[in-house]
């Protein structure tokens, strides 16, 4: 019971310090993510402080199904779609080569380093962390491109840097290793993760529209579902991390078609919360290995050095992703006049943004601390262990740090214009509502204009129409007394209609990569609100009729003197 009580107090102590760090990073305008790394290091500096260890199994199964998920299910499709290039060499061919760069450097800069070692710290500081980038860009001013081509890369790489961390470890436990077999296994581990996250997505969409609505059970299967995803995955041995984001985007593209109002907002709010958290305890855990990671290492002269390799290894990876990201960029358009034609010139500002937004996180940590610590046989230890976990901690909190702090100075000194949306955001907003209001008059006048109803009925419908995205609640104070009870209850069906034709409209547009997703969405909510609304208006109505039945059938006589 004491070692439970002890655990319990750890953890509600790290979520504390994750609340009041972040308080403190928005009060000096500092990126969180960064700033609780910062805050995680000095902590682990004070004394008595419980050294915490990381279990990689821990990050792999608990922490990294949901933060993919929740990146894939906020990614717009369209825009993921039509950068799917930008995407797949960012992902899968500058992961390969960063692997190929950093394993021969370090096998050329460090002594009794071989090859193979290389190989698998290439693969495990590789791949850019998915929380990272996000975390470190929200609420900046950035264009969309760069936003779509990082949240996508990021998303996706981790399935590649695994991968080849996965056939280099093999090599080192078994001194073997053969391409044909590794590029085999790479195609069919990807292959089936996609179509496995692909399945169990389609079987979830399924049971959502069978299952009866309920918002509490809605929500609670968007947490289950990335972890059935990445598990049911993992145990055909393919990529979990390709099924979560895969069936992610499938769902995420269908959320409208099975997620009643009340679902989706109860799921956003409780995501937003799961998101933070999950965030929060990633990084301040990154800054709490550090006195971890110093003991393995012992003396002091080896840590010099492992300082002096570390740093020249985070300079490297940062230089590669600089010298991959731009050729990646132009040579296309250089090569392909189709692409010339059909994609706009993205400039040097968006390409130095994307490269300079390489940053490495908890998977790269995990990865460096899943390393065993024999190797086949038992009993001989695993070369360069604590070398490589070193190394590995040093490149994430330089990326972390230097790139993370600079990066918010960057994106200000740039001032990268939109590339890909062409309106401005204001501009942006009237067309949208204009397009909701021109379906909702279109909509009315056909089935409602013909009808002999109330003028005054029709003309708030219309009305109620135009302002519809907004939370003002319209009384039809013109009614007759007689009828209001009536034309109210059709007034509300009739908006229910017009929700619905609205929001598919907004479904349509978001498809359009000329309009800003977040004003989309920014819409979508509003129209949730109202669906609520009026939702809980027909409720009210309908239990007061029902309240009034129920009184008539057991006692009439009360019924006509309340009347």
């Amino acid at each position: 019971m004491d070692a439970i009580h002890h655990q319990l107090l750890l953890i509600l102590s790290l979520l504390f310090a994750v609340f009041f760090l972040c308080i403190i990073s928005e009060k000096l305008r500092m990126s969180v993510p960064v700033f609780l790394v910062i805050g995680g290091l000095l902590i682990s500096l004070f004394p008595k402080v419980p050294h915490i260890a990381i279990n990689p199994e821990f990050i792999f199964v608990i922490f990294l199904p949901p933060l993919l998920f929740d990146g894939a299910w906020n990614t717009s499709w369209s825009f993921f779609w039509k950068r799917r290039r930008t995407i797949s060499l960012l992902a899968f061919g500058l992961v390969f080569f960063t692997s190929i760069v950093v394993a021969y450097f370090s096998h050329a800069m460090i002594p009794n380093f071989p090859l193979a070692m290389g190989f698998l710290l290439g693969g495990i500081v590789s791949p850019t962390d998915a929380v990272s980038a996000v975390a470190v860009l929200k609420g900046k001013k950035v264009p969309v491109r760069v936003q779509t081509v990082l949240e996508g890369e990021s998303m996706v790489n981790d399935a590649a840097g695994l991968i080849v961390f996965r056939f280099a470890l093999a090599a080192v436990l078994t001194g073997q290793f053969k391409m044909q077999t590794a590029a085999l296994d790479f195609f069919i581990s990807t292959g089936f993760g996609i179509c496995i996250g692909l399945a169990i997505a389609v079987i979830i969409y399924f049971l959502y529209r069978i299952a009866p609505d309920n918002a509490d059970i809605d929500t609670c299967l968007t947490l289950v579902t990335p972890y059935i995803m990445y598990v049911a995955a993992e145990y055909f041995e393919c990529s979990g991390v390709m099924a979560v984001v895969t069936g992610g985007l499938y769902l995420a593209s269908r959320s409208h078609d099975f997620l009643p109002y009340d679902s989706r907002m109860q799921a956003n709010s409780v995501w937003a919360t799961v998101r933070f958290l999950l965030n929060g305890f990633v990084f301040i855990l990154i800054g709490l290995q550090l006195p971890i990671i110093i003991e393995v290492l012992g003396k002091r002269e080896i840590l010099g050095y492992a300082l002096l390799y570390g740093i020249a290894i985070s300079i490297l990876v940062v230089l590669v992703r600089i010298a991959w990201v731009f050729p990646s960029v132009f040579l296309p358009r250089m090569l392909s006049k189709k692409i010339k034609l059909r994609e706009k010139n993205p400039g040097w500002k968006i390409a130095f943004l994307i490269s300079w937004s390489g940053m490495r996180g908890v998977l790269s940590l995990a990865a460096a601390l899943s390393l065993p610590l024999m190797l086949s046989d038992k009993v001989t230890p695993f070369p360069n262990r604590n070398l490589v976990l070193f190394i590995t901690f040093v490149v994430i909190l330089f990326t972390l740090l230097v790139q993370g702090l600079t990066l918010p100075y960057v994106i200000k000194k740039l001032d990268a214009q939109e590339v890909d949306i062409e309106l401005t955001k204001e501009h942006q907003e009237e067309a949208i509502r204009k397009s909701l209001y021109k379906v909702s008059v279109v909509f009315l006048t056909k089935k409602y204009g013909s009808q002999s109803l109330n003028g005054s009925f029709y003309k708030k419908l219309l009305v109620k129409a135009e302002i519809i995205s907004t939370v003002v609640d319209k009384k039809l104070e013109q009614l007759d007394a007689e009828d209001s009870k009536n034309l109210m209850h059709i007034y509300h069906m009739a908006m229910l209609e017009v929700i619905a034709l609205q929001r598919n409209e907004l479904v349509n547009m978001g498809k359009n990569v000329g309009y800003n997703i977040e004003l989309i969405e920014k819409h979508k909510l509003l129209l949730d609100l109202e669906e609520s609304k009026i939702n809980i208006e027909l409720g009210i109505s309908k239990e007061v009729v029902e309240e009034k039945n129920e009184l008539a059938a057991s006692d009439p006589e009360t019924l006509t003197g309340l009347a």
